[in-house]
């Protein structure tokens, strides 16, 4: 059997689908993901994967392309898949990727969907209310034949070590930046943080991309070691699977760190609910108002004037969550 996995989405979200791939890789020949080039870097790392179509999506990411029919023409070519599943966000309609899917010849697809699919659709799954989104994908999955072969945990092919990068001893990474500005702590408190968590003791460093160095540089000051833009995907995996702890907003290296194991603390906006996108599978300190009023806006840019959802959270609190998630995980490396 050839299937195919949609997840039009960012790196995160490309993280998060990986049980529910491994569960379709346990019974599939081969294993496509078709997914938007933020995603990309992540499904190359996720078990199972044995191919990856990257397509930006008229309907997907935050700038998407104008529609063109040459370019669905060129995916309706390149597609090669008896059976897909097509993993959306709980707002997000699968329809438009499944009539692309249903015209390259794909004969059983399955989705979540509350829209009445027509025959675009061979399963029409009702996710639950409350779900994660890593358990949503598996409940679709499991529902189209594809039962979970292990613990359903996040997890990437084993990253390289970073040794080199993150230097000897024990160290906390401090990830401030995020994809939207909205899910985002504020430079000047999160190098209050740096500073805290070296005065604790703690070596820190400071993780960011190629566009984050001025951020990564002013974060990091002289108490953290500024590493903004020197880690691609599989690297920044191996620096955060070293970590004791990692300090990260609601964006992509909060779920990278839950696939290599590392407890966060997540500096959660509630644009969107924690209940969905909270870090899965590893010990975690949640920080932020979750009763905000930005609370379920999916806003990019903070609603609020002040941004207190998570502006009210200070240096001392993550310095805080930082200790206690590493004395709740000092005793499971021990046994």
């Amino acid at each position: 059997m050839k299937a195919l996995v949609t997840r039009l989405d960012s790196f995160g979200d490309v993280l998060l689908a990986g049980p529910a791939v491994r569960a379709v890789a346990a019974r599939a020949d081969h294993v496509t993901m078709v997914c938007g080039s933020r995603g990309a870097p992540a499904a190359r790392l996720l078990p199972g994967v044995d191919e990856v179509l990257v397509w930006e999506a008229p309907w997907g990411g935050f700038e998407p392309p104008d529609v063109s029919r040459a370019d669905i023409d060129a995916l309706v070519e390149r597609v090669d898949a008896d059976t897909a599943l097509i993993l959306t966000s709980f707002h997000q309609s699968p329809l438009p990727t499944a009539l692309v899917l249903r015209l390259a010849g794909v004969r059983y697809i399955a989705a979540d969907s509350e829209d009445y699919p027509g025959s675009l659709l061979d399963l029409r799954h009702h996710r639950a209310p409350h779900a994660h989104e890593a358990e949503a994908a598996l409940d679709l999955a499991e529902a189209a034949g594809f039962p979970a072969p292990d613990d359903g945990r996040l997890r990437v092919r084993t990253p390289p070590r970073a040794d080199a990068l993150t230097g000897p001893g024990p160290y906390v990474v401090l990830h401030p930046g995020a994809s939207v500005p909205a899910r985002a702590w504020s430079p000047g408190r999160a190098a209050e943080a740096v500073r805290e968590l070296a005065a604790a003791g703690h070596r820190v460093l400071v993780t960011g991309g190629p566009g984050e160095r001025g951020l990564t540089a002013h974060v990091a000051g002289a108490h953290g070691t500024d590493l903004g833009g020197r880690t691609d995907a599989p690297t920044l995996a191996g620096v955060l699977a070293g970590a004791a702890a990692v300090v990260t907003g609601n964006t992509a290296p909060a779920h990278l760190a839950a696939a290599v194991g590392t407890p966060v603390v997540s500096l959660f906006a509630p644009v969107v609910p924690a209940e969905r996108w909270r870090p899965y599978g590893v010990p975690h300190v949640l920080l932020g108002d979750q009763d905000a009023p930005c609370a379920d806006s999916r806003a990019r840019d903070c609603p609020v004037p002040g941004h207190p959802c998570l502006n009210t959270v200070t240096a001392t609190d993550v310095a805080a969550a930082v200790e206690k998630l590493i004395a709740v995980a000092q005793p499971m490396g021990e046994t």
